[in-house]
This record gives C-alpha cells, structure tokens and sequence, in this order.
C-alpha cells in the first residue's frame, strides 16, 4: 500500500514537471515566430520606403521633362506669332500699295471720262449745226424730208417689202420656236430631279409570323380597332414577315403604318395600346408635314411664308395626283420655272415662289369643295401671300388668262413635270375604263355627236349636233351630263364638262 501511494505521488510529480516542460518549450519557439515576423515586416517596411524614395524621384525627372517640354512648346509658339506678325506688316505694305495704284488708275479714268463727255458733247453740237445748214439749202426740216424718202422707198419697193416682211415673219417664228426648244431643253437638264410614283399600299416588316396571330388578336379585336381607329385596311395574308396596308388616304396609310412598328416593337398589342400608337402616329405625322413644308421651302429659296402655309404645304408629302407625289412635283415645278426665268429674263424669285405653291389647294382639295386652283386661291389670300404670286400660280391650267411672263413659264414647268417618263402613272386597264366610261356616258344623249375625255380623265369635251341644240340647250346638257358622272361613275376629285356647239360653213374659190 504504502508502495503503491509513493508510485502515485512519483507519478504525479512527473506529470507535474511534464507540463512545466513543455510551458516553456511553447514559450521559447512562440518568441522566436515573433522576432521572425517582427523581421519581415521590418524587411518590407525598408523595401517600401525605398521604392517610394525611386517613384518620387522618377515623378521629378518627368515633372523636369514636362516643364522643358512647355518652355520648348511656348517659345515656338512665341516664334510662328512673331512670323506670322511679320507676313502681316508685309501684307498690309502691300495694300497700301495696291491701295495707292488704284487711286491713281481711279483718277486717270476720271480724267479720261471726262475728256470723252467733252468730246461727245462737241460732236452732238457739230452734228446739231450741219443739220441746221442741210434743213436750210433743202428748205426741208428733218421731218419732213424723212416722211418724204420713206414715201418715195415704199411706193417703189411696196411688192419686195411685202416678200421680204413675209420671209422674216416665217424666219422668225422658226427661230422662235427654236430659241424656245432650247430654253426648255436647258432648264430641264438644269434640274434633273429623280421622281418616283407612289402607290396605295404599304408593307411593314415584322420580327417572326407569330406576331400577325397578335395583330389579329381574339376573334379579330386587335386589327379592326386598328382598321376603325386609322380608316385603313390591314390584310394579314400568307406574305413571310410582313403585313400589307391597304389605303387610297396617304396620311391614313402613314398613320396606320407608324402605329403598327411602335406595337410590333412595344410587344404589348391590345384595344388601349393601339390607341395610344394611333395617337402617337398622328402626332409624328404631324411633325413631319411641318419638317417637310420647311425643308421644301429652303430647298427652293423661299422665305417668309406664314408657319400655317407651310404646314398646308407639308401635307402635299402624302398627296399624289396619278402616282406623283404633289409635293415632289410642286418642287420640280419651282426649280424648272426658276431655271427658265433666268433664261428669259424673268423674275427668278416669282416664278420658284408660285411654282412652289401651284398645287397648295391639293392638300385640302379633298376636304374643300372646288377645284385644287380655286381652293389655292382662296389658301393663298387667306395667308396674304400676294396678289401677285396668285395671279402666277393661277394660270397653270389655263383655267385664268395670263396675266405674266411668269404665269406662262409656271404653266410650262407644270406641264413639262408632269410630262417627264415615269413621272406618273396608272393601272392602264383601271385608266382606259374610266375614260371609257366617261366618254359613254356623254355619248348617251342623243345630242351629243363625239366625246373625247382629256386631262388624263379630269375633264371631258363633248360636241353636239348643231341643228338638235340651241345655246340654251347647251347650257343644259351640260348640267345634265354633269349629274350622270356624279350618280354612275366613281372618281376623286373634279371633272370639267365643256360642252362645245359649233357651227361650220365651207366654201371654195376657184
């Protein structure tokens, strides 16, 4: 027992001394990791405050470079100021002596000048004398004596006068009408403008086939609000990524075009989203007749016009009379009828002016009773343009009398424009139906002898059996004829009925 309790306490004494040990060993390694680490960062600490010493140092060497690089820059900059101060001192030594030379030519000429007017006012009064002492040996004034010798020379040669007068008159008008071909030839090679024939569809690309089943929408709601809300018909067919609008109104079909990107491109494609698209087409619409009105008007130079003109004269951008755009036409017509006034000497200014504003009453014609000219009256009035580019413009379809040079070149520009191949265009089976149609329903009265429709369909001349129809029975054929194209025919705009009664007698001399 006793054995077993010192073998104990042994024990514990050796545990006890054990964990003393290794206290101390623990404490000495852990001090020399601490003087270790102590010494790297002292290491580091070194390293950095000797590349902090060499980035300083290199930042001085620069900041040297660049301050001699600025003194180097300044004083060359001090060098082209003191050249360029010399080359003008040397120019204005030179003006000065131009300067002078002119003066002094400018005073020989006036000196000159006035020796001529001197010299010319002796020759008048020499002349003046010897006419005096010729009157006085003839006894004849000057007057006289030339009615006399014009007598004398007629009498004698009234027969070689006559042939002569009437060769000029032959060899004039050749020459004329020659001068006139190349007037009209130069002006048209003056302006060579591209045109191009619109149509009454458009086509708007879409991302993918399945946007069309959206377009159409449950049981079709989507595309008839669209068609009611813009008046346009929108067919959806088998065409790959694409849908065709369908329209005689332009602007509609523009409308109607604008509302369909901005749904396709929004996604969102319902009753409520497509109003706000057609709300939002109509006011890009707009702004786009007024940037068009502008742009037309500093194309051509004509500057001035009231903003509410313009805009009247933007909307001729969606108006097309048989496949020409009305307000690429109206520009051509002022280019040409500018280039021609230049030619002939006429107001260059008036004439671009009311060649630009012929066609205005054909933005609203459609909205306005009357025809496009007497609608562009009225326009015109209303916007005080001048009663002077009215009586221009007024003329182009003859329906006025000339009242200017200008008004006979606006004339000529808009037939020349509306001439050119390609300019317009139509279905040539629609075209030659329509004319047939209105021919027929003239040639149905039993009056009438021959029609012939003319101005592409917009006015038709009818002739009547002189002996069946009197002047007042003229008058009403003309109405009646007048109100059976309104009741069986379908056409936009007006048709001029110009019934013609003519009465002929021939006889021949032998």
């Amino acid at each position: 027992m006793d054995a077993s309790l010192a073998i104990l306490g042994v024990g514990i004494l050796g545990l006890g001394a054990g964990s003393v040990l290794g206290y101390w060993v623990r404490q000495t390694i852990a001090k020399k990791q601490l003087h270790t680490a102590e010494g790297k960062a002292s290491g580091l600490l070194e390293d950095s405050e000797k590349k902090s010493q060499e980035i300083i140092i290199e930042a001085k060497n620069k900041a040297v470079n660049i301050l001699e690089e600025a003194k180097k820059k300044e004083l060359e900059r001090e060098n082209q100021i003191m050249r360029s101060e010399e080359r003008l001192e040397k120019r204005e030594e030179n003006l000065d002596k131009k300067t002078e030379e002119i003066e002094r030519a400018k005073t020989i000429l006036e000196q000159k000048a006035e020796e001529i007017r001197r010299i010319r006012k002796e020759t008048d009064e020499a002349k003046k004398q010897e006419l005096k002492r010729l009157e006085k040996i003839a006894g004849l004034g000057k007057d006289q004596a030339k009615k006399i010798l014009l007598q004398l020379t007629e009498e004698e040669n009234r027969d070689y006068l006559a042939k002569k007068m009437k060769e000029m008159e032959v060899v004039g008008r050749d020459e004329l009408e020659k001068k006139a071909r190349d007037i009209m030839t130069a002006a048209i090679q003056k302006y060579a403008g591209s045109h191009s024939a619109d149509v009454t569809t458009s086509t708007v690309s879409i991302p993918s086939d399945e946007v069309k089943g959206r377009i159409i929408g449950r049981e079709g709601r989507n595309i008839k609000a669209l068609e009611r809300l813009t008046g346009i018909e929108i067919i959806v067919d088998d065409t790959p990524e694409a849908i065709v609008i369908s329209g005689f109104d332009p602007i509609r079909r523009e409308v109607a075009r604008i509302a369909l990107e901005k749904l396709i491109a929004d996604g969102r494609i319902h009753p409520t989203k497509i109003e706000e698209a057609v709300d939002f087409a109509k006011t890009e619409i707009s702004k786009k007749i007024k940037e068009a009105g502008e742009a037309a008007a500093y194309d051509v130079g004509v500057a001035g016009l009231d903003p509410k003109l313009i805009h009247i004269l933007g909307r001729l951008r969606y108006r097309t009379s048989y496949g020409q755009n009305a307000l690429l036409h109206s520009l051509e017509v002022a280019h040409l009828s500018g280039a021609l006034a230049a030619e002939l000497g006429a107001d260059v200014a008036l004439a671009k002016k009311a060649g630009l504003l012929h066609d205005i009453g054909k933005a609203v014609d459609h909205e306005v009773q009357g025809t496009h000219i007497e609608i562009g009256i009225k326009i015109l009035e209303k916007f005080h343009a001048g009663k002077e580019i009215i009586n221009t413009m007024k003329s182009h379809h003859e329906d006025y009398p000339f009242e200017n040079p200008e008004s006979m070149i606006i004339a000529a520009a808009d037939a020349i424009s509306a001439s050119r191949p390609g300019a317009r265009k139509d279905t040539l089976e629609h075209y030659l139906k329509r004319l047939e149609d209105l021919e027929a329903v003239a040639n149905s009265f039993a009056e009438v002898e021959k029609t012939y429709a003319i101005q592409a369909g917009r006015e038709i001349r009818v002739f009547v059996k002189p002996d069946k129809v009197d002047d007042l029975g003229a008058l009403k054929l003309t109405r009646a004829i007048a109100d059976k194209i309104e009741k069986e025919l379908k056409y936009p705009g007006e048709i001029k009925v110009n019934v013609i009664r003519e009465v002929r007698v021939t006889e021949y001399a032998r």
